[in-house]
């Protein structure tokens, strides 16, 4: 299918260096090719694009001391692939109308 190919070439091209992402990614496609060739929906929204691409990214540093007393840094990353379950509930408590409901 072109799309599906189409699109794992251009995330390719966007970030390389990622074999196993695209070894899974590739997987997953593979599994869903049948939905995809059912309806051009899947085409005409975008929705492998919307998959494969992390909605944020975050890197940050990690300093921590060893047995021996040295300092070390490393880094932690966070991507996030999806929002769909939107923020926290907590973020919810800040709202008049919701705190109303409660």
């Amino acid at each position: 299918m072109p799309y599906v190919h189409d699109t794992l070439t251009r995330l390719q091209k966007s970030s390389p260096a990622q074999s196993e992402f695209y070894q899974a990614i590739e997987e997953v496609l593979e599994c869903l090719r049948p939905l995809f060739e059912q309806t051009s929906h899947y085409h005409q929204h975008s929705i492998i694009e919307r998959i494969v691409e992390p909605e944020r990214q975050i890197m940050f540093r990690i300093s921590w001391v060893d047995d021996a007393g040295r300092v070390r840094v490393n880094k932690g990353y966070r991507v996030q692939f999806n929002s769909a379950l939107g923020p926290t509930r907590a973020a919810y408590g800040f709202t008049p109308a919701l705190r109303q409901a409660r």
